[in-house]
């Protein structure tokens, strides 16, 4: 299993960190590029940006910095354990029931303001993609790698992918609530694996939760972990590319920093 915190300090020594670097694992010291026939994908916070929520409740009067606080605390006690482990994107039911509970914390500043955030959270246009998900899903694609997105999620994502005409670029969209499982349930990274056509050994899974994403090594697959960004900057996914010793199309911004490995293809 690799494993710790490597810094990343530029663009240039992300691709000497990714491919060059010698990993601890269970077989011994290797140096080697990670061999990898299939990425699987995180989509929210990973591939696409959320809505963004706080600029819809300060446009239902919500005074903006009181408005970044909600949100802010909505936010994350959506990701505490306890919200994850009940089974909200199962169904579409469970999906629009916890959220509007989770939503409910802003209904004091803005009476009926939990309808509109979740129809904004599942409508298709309100999801935006980062600036290098484009370049990456297209440079993966032309390299002859199978590119999938695996989602905890109640809402298609085929469809979000063809506003931004990046459906040409993926080959399988696997979607918690049309299988009743979720992440970090084992058997939906085997299904996601399937569906591409790929082992799980030969995949490697891009994400940014420890708890949902990490357990993809549960189930033999080598998960990268992405830092958070602020909204509309690169979000690192040409590390993906630096793994896979695929060139990258263009100079960008640094990598974020302080990526995360789990997992080790046998």
């Amino acid at each position: 299993m690799v494993s710790g915190n490597t810094p990343l300090p530029s663009a240039a020594s992300a691709a000497s960190a990714a491919v060059n670097q010698t990993w601890s694992t269970s077989a011994g010291n290797v140096n080697r590029p990670l061999p990898f026939r299939a990425v699987l994908f995180d989509f929210g916070q990973t591939l696409f940006q959320a809505p963004d929520a706080a600029a819809l409740l300060t446009e239902a009067g919500v005074e903006p910095a009181t408005a970044q606080r909600l949100w802010a605390e909505i936010w994350a006690r959506a990701l505490t354990p306890e919200e994850l482990a009940k089974g909200r994107d199962l169904s579409e039911a469970a999906h629009r029931r916890h959220w509007m509970e989770l939503f409910a914390a802003a209904e004091p500043h803005a009476p009926g303001i939990s309808r509109r955030l979740y129809e904004a959270v599942m409508r298709v246009e309100s999801w935006t993609p980062f600036p290098d998900t484009p370049a990456v899903l297209a440079a993966l694609h032309e390299g002859g790698v199978a590119v999938g997105v695996l989602s905890n999620t109640a809402m298609a994502l085929q469809p979000v992918l063809a506003v931004h005409g990046l459906d040409r670029y993926v080959s399988a969209c696997v979607e918690s609530f049309r299988l009743g499982i979720e992440k970090p349930d084992p058997r939906i990274f085997a299904a996601a694996c399937e569906a591409l056509g790929s082992k799980p050994e030969e995949t490697l899974l891009v994400g940014d939760s420890h708890l949902a994403d990490g357990a993809g090594v549960l189930a033999g697959l080598t998960v990268l972990l992405l830092p958070g960004v602020p909204r509309d900057t690169p979000r690192g996914l040409e590390a993906v590319l630096d793994l896979l010793q695929i060139r990258r199309p263009a100079p960008s911004q640094a990598t974020p920093r302080n990526l995360r490995f789990r997992g080790d293809p046998a």
